[in-house]
């Protein structure tokens, strides 16, 4: 299943932006960008470490993947949503990379956890009917299961930083 959004509003509880899962590999709505925590500046190919805080925003609007203390519509585990507006948007944007080793590998699987809440970004099984038929709830859900872990599939991939680079490769004559 892949995060999935789109400028469809819950019906009940926030109203924010619904974001979902879909098993579409071809949908550009899937797409999401990763950027440093809220209000923190995170330069281009910069690797993502293990344990760091990012926001991932969504190419197709602009809003950022958001959760806070409100019921999901169909599990009623708590909602995940897409807030703000050209990216930007407020703390509860920010989420934890959970993963294994020093840095988030593009291969790997990871966890995200919410900073303020603590949910994983979770998928169940649950199914939307109309408008969105077929689109599986996407939720926080308070421990960490087979259902919060995620990889990422496809787009476009930084090369790391000189800094990096040089950080990384530096021997000593």
């Amino acid at each position: 299943v892949r995060l999935h959004s789109h400028d469809v509003r819950y019906g009940s509880g926030s109203g924010q932006q619904s974001v979902t899962g879909v098993s579409a590999a071809d949908d550009g709505n899937s797409y999401w960008r990763v950027r440093g925590r809220t209000a923190a500046v995170c330069e281009r190919g910069t690797p993502v470490r293990c344990g760091q805080a990012i926001r991932l925003t969504h190419l197709g609007t602009g809003r950022n993947l958001h959760s806070h203390r409100f019921a999901s519509p169909l599990s009623g585990n708590q909602e995940v949503s897409a807030f703000g507006e050209a990216g930007e948007g407020d703390y509860l944007d920010d989420w934890t990379v959970g993963c294994s080793g020093t840095y988030w590998a593009r291969d790997g699987e990871g966890r995200f956890q919410h900073t303020s809440t603590d949910v994983f970004l979770s998928v169940t099984g649950e199914q939307y009917g109309r408008p969105i038929h077929g689109q599986k709830e996407v939720h926080g859900m308070a421990a960490s299961s087979q259902n919060n872990y995620w990889k990422v599939m496809e787009g476009i991939f930084m090369q790391p930083s000189e800094v990096f680079k040089a950080e990384q490769y530096h021997a000593e004559l």
